[in-house]
């Protein structure tokens, strides 16, 4: 079988090809952040056997290479891996990607975010994009919610509700993002982030009708390799 297309890697196989590409790294490190037990496994659990596969596939792609093996006191003789230029700029690409199904939200924002904090990197490019995402999404929804009844309504109501505490989220990183890295070169002062954030749209609170009160706010499709870490 060949091997997929870069734009189709798995999930787990974009965290080792990004765990590489911030140093040099043999999978059995790799695996040990991505553990249930680790900095990394924590958001999101790829078992070892996952992280060998995924090693052996981005290989395959040229974004990876091996070293030669050598001994180890700690078990087998093991390679290092390091992500060729590709694979790095691969890499990069992707933790700037907003994520397109709602469902993989919450797990593959954190650990973009999580690698992006490792990097020491500055997220706001990531969080306007994903808000971006979702808004023109919330104005479907509430459209739907204006336009249905009965359990179709409630379905689009869980929906809008969901994504509208994804667009909170988003809104508070947004704020508080400037204080967090204040020796980055700031494209925007912290007051100027208050500003941006209270000037997008909000829940209404105390309309009559629930639609009126999500605003313009969002909710989109679900869709969902490897384990949240709950």
């Amino acid at each position: 079988m060949p091997p997929r297309p870069r734009s189709e890697l798995t999930l787990a196989e974009w965290l080792v090809l990004c765990l590489v590409s911030e140093q040099p790294r043999h999978s059995f490190a790799v695996a040990g952040l991505l553990a249930q037990d680790g900095s990394l496994g924590q958001v999101w659990y790829v078992p070892k056997a996952v992280v060998y596969r995924a090693a052996q596939r981005l290989e395959q792609l040229g974004l990876i290479t091996s070293g030669e093996r050598q001994p180890s006191a700690l078990g087998p003789a093991r390679s290092e891996l390091q992500a060729t230029s590709q694979g790095q700029q691969a890499a990069r690409d992707w933790l700037r990607q907003p994520i397109t199904h709602a469902l993989d939200i919450r797990s593959e924002l954190l650990i973009r975010l999580a690698l992006l904090d490792r990097a020491g990197a500055d997220p706001r490019e990531l969080l306007r994009a994903q808000r971006g995402q979702l808004a023109p999404i919330a104005r479907a929804l509430a459209s739907q919610v204006y336009a249905t009844t009965g359990f179709e309504r409630t379905l689009a109501l869980w929906r809008h509700e969901s994504i509208s505490a994804t667009l909170r989220f988003l809104d508070a990183l947004l704020v508080t993002v400037p204080a967090q890295h204040p020796k980055m070169p700031a494209q925007q002062t912290r007051g100027e982030a208050h500003a941006e954030a209270r000037s997008w749209p909000r829940p209404l609170a105390g309309a009559a009708d629930p639609a009126e009160r999500f605003g313009i706010l969002p909710a989109s499709r679900f869709g969902g390799s490897g384990q949240s870490a709950g």
